[in-house]
Order: structure tokens, then C-alpha cells, then sequence
């Protein structure tokens, strides 16, 4: 298989309804990048979007080539956005390191928290966990695989 071949065959679409599939699309979305005009809330449809430069963690190999494909993460029934150190910079990029739920309050409703590197944080109150995740162009190889044994040093 060639390289363009590769780069055009991995395209991966998550659901997660539970907090066990909420785990398997932060897995995902490690290392993921983000600009300031990629973070997207539609208040009248309650949703919140994030437009990411994904890091695919399941091609990755010990050696390149590594992957990146855009992608759309989509969290539904959001009641309230939260946000912290979000740079107002356009050039700025966030790199989404986790995703959290807390219940709170009556089941299925809660917090889901978005962590990036550094103090940046979103939280989301919503109905219940409704997320999606979907590449929505080709992979591209890329020469850096994140490396979180360097980052803590």
C-alpha cells in the first residue's frame, strides 16, 4: 500500500453515550490541536464544536510515518459553556491532552471537561454525554509524534 493510499483509507467516526465512551474518544483526541476560531458553540441547536488537527494514535507506530487528519468533535444537549485561558491570539494553538465527565446533580447530566496543555480548560454542562467524532478529510504524514515523556522534563 502506498503512502497516499494510507494517508486516504483512515477515517475514524466515534459515538460515546457513556462515560466508557467518552474515554475511548478523549483516547482518540489526545494530542489533538486546536485553534481559538476552531472552538465553535451553537446555542440555538445546543451543541459545541471543536474543529481539531487530530494526532491518529492508532496508526502510530514506534517509527513515521504518523498521522494527522482533520476532524470535528461535536458534544450535543450542552446547557452551559466555561471556558479558562483561552487565548484570544488567532494564531494560538491549544493541545487537547484529556476529556473529563463528572455527574452532577441527577443522572445523565454533568460537567464534561476539556483539559489542554497548560491552564487551559472548557467545561460543558450537559443533559447527558452525546459526543461525536469524525475525520472529515485525508490524513497527511507528519515527522512529530507527540512524546509526553519529553513535555514533562
Amino acid at each position: 500500500m502506498s503512502a497516499k493510499e494510507r494517508m486516504a483509507t483512515s477515517v475514524l467516526k466515534l459515538l460515546a453515550e457513556d462515560a466508557e465512551g467518552l474515554g475511548i474518544i478523549a483516547s482518540a483526541v489526545q494530542d489533538s490541536l486546536v485553534k481559538p476560531e476552531g472552538f465553535k458553540l451553537e446555542a440555538k441547536s445546543r451543541t459545541f464544536g471543536l474543529e481539531i488537527n487530530r494526532f491518529q494514535w492508532e496508526r502510530a507506530g514506534k517509527r513515521m510515518p504518523f498521522f494527522r487528519s482533520r476532524a470535528v468533535l461535536a458534544f450535543a444537549g450542552v446547557q452551559n459553556v466555561r471556558s479558562r485561558h483561552v487565548a484570544k491570539d488567532i494564531d494560538a494553538v491549544h493541545s487537547l491532552i484529556d476529556i473529563r465527565f463528572a455527574s452532577e446533580g441527577e443522572a445523565p447530566a454533568g460537567i464534561i471537561t476539556l483539559v489542554f496543555a497548560g491552564e487551559t480548560q472548557v467545561q460543558l454542562a450537559v443533559e447527558c454525554i452525546d459526543v461525536t467524532l469524525v475525520d472529515i478529510g485525508p490524513s497527511w504524514p507528519t515527522r512529530r509524534k507527540p512524546d509526553h515523556e519529553k513535555s514533562r522534563a
